[in-house]
């Protein structure tokens, strides 16, 4: 291939055994490979982060597959190119012997649901077999009746030795391509700015390999700092530097920060993002990170992306700022995040402890004989509506999971639980 080609399109794989990653996937024995090696291939969501392989996955099934490809991008495709796609697909599945067509849909989130609904009676029918690949959760960008009809495989970010092993591939094709001898003194940089991105890493690697003068290239920690910062792009919605941003905006917020968060929100807004997708990411925050010190915060948050579902862009981003700014300005707490977390290390370490009795349901007479719900309490019967009883399985009783926090609102819920349960649970 030209080496005016960049390297990440280069190296791309063209078989699934120069796939790198994603074995959960593709590995000897997993679902995917058995359905492309049957040639029992389903329509299909192929969900992760960018640079994890979605494109590659869809051509390299093709290609084992040996069906006709067809490839469409979300971004720049209307309702008639996919009418137009999927007639042509029609066409060539009746006089082909190689099978039913692959439709392949780049960024299929950003189809809106017209676009969808058009795809939907050629994927009901048969005529092809959808691949879509999305970097948002598909069970908010894809309508329900398309997804009903698709798999959802998620592809994870690299790990360090997949990058480690594309970094190695990459300094020997850039060492063939410009006649420079390559090595590595260091790789934590050129690591931690790719994110996981097998795509951003090796376009940043030829990048500080075509800008040294010399022949002899030793990549250290603080070439690849300088290089690449002197080059960091231009906030795109549909590139590389999204994530990034959209990160910087989630840490303003939970550091408190309204000045920095609404910078980067105005860096989205300017950029084209869809507003949901900022939305969503502040619905999460509300949860996550303030939780239990301000609950007020996820009933504004989940209000904003209700409300900017309606009226979109430009009044839309006045409601992204005031929700923004209120975040930012709240109280912080983590401690129903980490509840859930401790809760479920507990599960996984317990295993399924009975449920006590008295807690049981009792539908039947002869449950009700056999003691279940019997020692039960109406919490309402008591004094404060509160009776001092044992709702956790015997084996973890006085187990706590619900660290309060040092806000006004948990400072006060840690006091009720001291005075409700006296010291059984330490507070």
């Amino acid at each position: 291939m030209n080496s005016e080609t960049p390297l990440a399109e280069r190296l791309r794989p063209k078989s699934l055994d120069q796939y790198v990653g994603q074995q959960q996937l593709v590995g000897e024995g997993s679902v995917l490979r058995n359905a492309i090696s049957s040639g029992q291939l389903p329509s299909l969501i192929l969900w992760g982060p960018p640079g994890t392989g979605k494109t590659t996955l869809a051509n390299i099934i093709s290609e084992t597959m040996n069906r006709p490809f067809f490839n469409l991008s979300a971004i720049n495709s209307g309702v008639k190119d996919v009418r137009d796609v999927i007639t042509k697909a029609k066409e060539k599945g009746l006089f082909s012997k190689q099978g039913k067509p692959i439709l392949f849909i780049d960024e299929i989130h950003r189809f809106s649901k017209s676009q969808q609904d058009s795809l939907l009676g050629a994927v009901e029918k048969g005529i092809v077999t959808l691949i879509g690949a999305t970097t948002e959760n598909p069970s908010f960008e894809v309508i329900s009746a398309l997804l009903s009809r698709c798999q959802v495989y998620i592809l994870k970010s690299l790990e360090k030795e997949h990058l480690e092993s594309l970094l190695e591939k990459g300094r020997l094709e850039l060492e063939q391509d410009t006649g420079k001898k390559i090595s590595f003194s260091e790789t934590e940089a050129m690591l931690r700015f790719s994110g996981g991105d097998a795509r951003k890493l090796l376009n940043n690697l030829e990048l500080v390999v075509n800008s040294s003068s010399t022949k002899k290239v030793v990549v250290t920690n603080d070439m690849v700092m300088e290089r690449l910062q002197n080059s960091l792009s231009m906030y795109d919605k549909n590139g590389e530097n999204h994530y990034d941003v959209i990160s910087a905006f989630i840490k303003s917020m939970r550091g408190s920060d309204p000045n920095a968060a609404i910078y980067w929100l105005a860096r989205m807004i300017e950029g084209g993002e869809d507003p949901k997708f900022i939305a969503r990411r502040m619905l999460i925050l509300a949860s996550e990170d303030i939780g239990a010190a301000n609950p007020t915060a996820l009933v504004l948050a989940n209000s904003c992306f209700q409300a900017i579902a309606v009226i979109g862009y430009p009044e839309a981003e006045i409601i992204l700022s005031q929700t923004a700014v209120y975040l930012a300005n709240s109280a912080k707490s983590n401690a129903t995040y980490l509840a859930i977390k401790i809760a479920k290390g507990l599960v996984q370490k317990t295993g399924d402890l009975p449920v006590p009795l008295s807690l049981r349901n009792a539908p039947t007479k002869l449950m009700e004989q056999i003691g279940y719900g019997k020692e039960y309490k109406y919490s309402h019967d008591g004094n404060g509506n509160f009776v001092n009883q044992e709702f956790l399985p015997d084996e973890i009783s006085g187990q706590r999971l619900y660290e309060p926090q040092t806000n006004p609102r948990e400072l006060a819920d840690r006091e009720r639980l001291k005075r409700l349960w006296k010291e059984k649970y330490g507070y």
